[in-house]
């Protein structure tokens, strides 16, 4: 509808930038949201973000604080406040978060939409496709497959970034393909984040790793690939954690960013300990959308 013109996209008097997938499920939107905001920031860029805030019970356009309830905003958007050190707005009209946090905030001088690009009411200056070593899968639409949207709508796309692999799952009309890759080697206490340790100082312990995230085998995966024996406890995404669901015996559990919110308000019985994870993206994708809003035609 809002391709024929039946329904108008709103117009920000300031660009946005969309981060999204074309499947379901995760695939590194938040962490590259995380790198995309520093990254504008350093070359003198004031970015907000804008969010649904999934599974936040918040109806309304709330902003995001780093003290914010996670079960009313979401576990993403607080790990977006905690991390960019940027406003962060929630709402399912993305277009009216977008306007309170620019009303709030007029510093901002560019919008980073978070998982928005089938959020077709918020107008946009730059797409970004986001996908994981998973690829398009079996290629079907949903409810068959994982699809939100065919696969031919990457030539609409102003850049495609590949988290964890290199060849692209689909063809992208000649875009531009930046290479993402998550980095994590160290450890923080969930109670005390001024304390860290290695991997080493957690061989032979008796570990249990939790995981609600859109694919919690990549946290799997990565902890086995540090040396690192535990007992694995998968979860649905951004599941609403309570103590029950991790009385383990043992030593400590592992955990990562994203389900670190959520557990931070619960009283455990062991030693949580965060495994913080930063995109590393080549080429340089900061200046990639720098460029494409000083000299870009609007999408």
């Amino acid at each position: 509808m809002y391709r024929r013109g039946l329904l108008r996209s709103v117009r920000l008097p300031v660009p946005v930038v969309v981060i999204g997938n074309l499947t379901v499920g995760g695939t590194g939107k938040t962490p590259l949201a995380i790198h995309l905001a520093q990254g504008l920031r350093r070359l003198g860029r004031y970015p907000g973000i804008v969010s649904r805030g999934y599974r936040g019970d918040t109806a309304q356009v709330a902003e995001v604080t780093t003290a914010s309830d996670p079960g009313a905003v979401g576990d993403e958007p607080l790990l977006l406040a905690q991390r960019c050190g940027c406003p962060v707005y929630v709402g399912r009209d993305r277009a009216a978060a977008a306007r309170a946090l620019l009303a709030a905030h007029p510093e901002c001088n560019v919008i980073l939409a978070d998982d928005g690009l089938q959020h077709y009411r918020l107008a946009r200056d730059v797409e970004l496709a986001l996908f994981d070593e998973r690829g398009v899968m079996n290629a079907w639409p949903l409810p068959a497959g994982p699809l939100r949207e065919p696969v031919a709508r990457l030539a609409q796309v102003d850049a495609v970034v590949l988290n964890g692999c290199t060849v692209p799952p689909a063809p992208t009309s000649g875009k531009p393909v930046f290479l993402m890759q998550l980095r994590g080697e160290r450890f923080h206490r969930l109670d005390d984040p001024l304390t860290t340790c290695r991997t080493a100082d957690l061989l032979g312990r008796q570990l249990h790793a939790v995981a609600g995230i859109g694919s919690p085998q990549r946290f799997f995966d990565r902890l086995g690939k540090m040396g690192l024996s535990f007992a694995a406890h998968s979860f649905a995404d951004h599941h609403k954690f309570c103590a029950q669901d991790l009385a383990f015996a043992g030593d400590a559990i592992l955990t990562t960013e994203k389900d670190a919110v959520k557990l931070a308000r619960l009283s455990l019985p062991l030693a949580v300990w965060v495994l913080p994870v930063n995109a590393e993206v080549s080429p340089d994708l900061a200046a990639f959308v720098l460029e494409k809003l000083n000299g870009s035609a609007s999408a």
